[in-house]
């Protein structure tokens, strides 16, 4: 235990030393001197600390990503983490919805509407569904794309600074991904998947048909929601009915289907109609905070900003769902299709005549 004590006096004398030793050396040529050498060494000090963080880009922008960088590397995290979670939380919810279709509402379908109806459920209700898991699958497991790693002959417009890497037009860095994505939309927790340029259509689709679904589930039990409701509230007179075990769960499962498709339709919904006003105007997510800068940059300066990916309402959703003619509406939009999406991503050129030349396409805007 000396010994250690010992130690430890040993090294604060040395360091008292050293210290000492410093402001002698500072202060050896009077207090006008001593002053000037502060001075020097604040400024020093000053000019290595600006060294660390200032460019000619700094601004408050860059502070605030800077202050905010734990709270951004948290969240990144949490959804890369939990994307499975979500992942399997959509399984089980449409699972669900499916079991209780087919268990309480199709029954009930099948011995109350007439031929043609049944005949119109069965093959409008199936159909949702396979679009909804083809296209739900297609998006989780296919690669948004990425820029190549060695070609040097493909055209960019800036470098990456966290792959350090050329970035091509329409690139952006996905931060959880930790990956340069092609023309990146955003990283989707529901699919635990970067929504990019080889499955932005199976996305959207996916969300489209989600939401046709969810209105379909809730439009077609409507009416046993609400004999199901007025059957829970009547639970709670005195006497209370005699209901069995099997026909309480029949109303929770009623109101449980209802409830849930009704909110999905209306949450997605308007995700979904947001994106199709985006698709209209030929940009992403990201590019939409993008072009609203420059375009108010470019007001200021007396010009008009014009988006050089946008070739027209119709033209736009027809490259991005792939339809060159007017057989393919069916084979690629209301069918399955592993079609792949017009272009490489790489280098984006006006679309070839057949996605463009339909009478119904606005003209596309003039070049600056």
């Amino acid at each position: 235990m000396g010994g250690v004590t010992r130690s430890w006096r040993w090294l604060v004398a040395r360091v008292m030393r050293v210290l000492l030793r410093c402001g002698r050396r500072l202060c050896g040529g009077g207090r006008g001197h001593a002053g000037h050498r502060l001075r020097l060494l604040w400024r020093y000090w000053l000019l290595l600390l600006r060294s660390l963080y200032f460019n000619s880009l700094c601004n408050s922008d860059t502070v605030l990503d800077a202050v905010f960088e734990p709270i951004y590397w948290l969240v990144d995290n949490l959804t890369r983490w939990f994307g499975v979670v979500f992942v399997c939380l959509v399984v089980a919810l449409t699972s669900s919805v499916v079991l209780i279709v087919y268990t309480c509402v199709l029954p009930v379908i099948l011995e109350n509407y007439a031929p043609y109806w049944v005949l119109w459920h069965l093959c409008y209700g199936h159909w949702n569904l396979l679009m909804i898991t083809y296209h739900y699958y297609r998006a989780t497991r296919t690669s948004p794309g990425h820029p190549p790693q060695e070609r040097r002959d493909v055209p960019t417009v800036t470098m990456c600074k966290k792959c350090i890497v050329p970035k091509p037009a329409r690139t952006h860095h996905c931060s959880i991904c930790n990956r340069c994505i092609l023309k990146m939309d955003h990283h989707c927790p529901w699919l635990n998947n970067c929504v990019g340029h080889f499955n932005h259509r199976y996305f959207y689709c996916f969300c489209l048909f989600m939401t046709m679904g969810c209105v379909y589930c809730s439009s077609s039990s409507l009416d046993m929601f609400i004999d199901a409701y007025n059957a829970v509230e009547s639970s709670y007179q005195t006497p209370a009915p005699p209901f069995t075990f099997s026909e309480r769960l029949h109303h929770k499962c009623i109101i449980y289907l209802w409830v849930l498709t009704s909110s999905v339709a209306l949450a997605l919904g308007g995700l979904t109609l947001w994106h199709s006003v985006m698709i209209l105007r030929g940009e992403t997510s990201v590019e939409r905070h993008i072009n609203r800068k420059e375009a108010k940059r470019l007001q200021q300066l007396g010009k008009v900003f014009r988006n050089p990916y946008h070739f027209g309402r119709v033209s736009n959703f027809k490259i991005l769902f792939g339809v060159e003619k007017r057989s393919h509406w069916v084979t690629r939009v209301l069918l399955p299709s592993s079609h792949p999406p017009h272009g490489d991503g790489l280098i984006w050129m006006p679309p070839p005549r057949g996605l463009t030349s339909w009478p119904s396409d606005p003209p596309p805007p003039p070049e600056d």
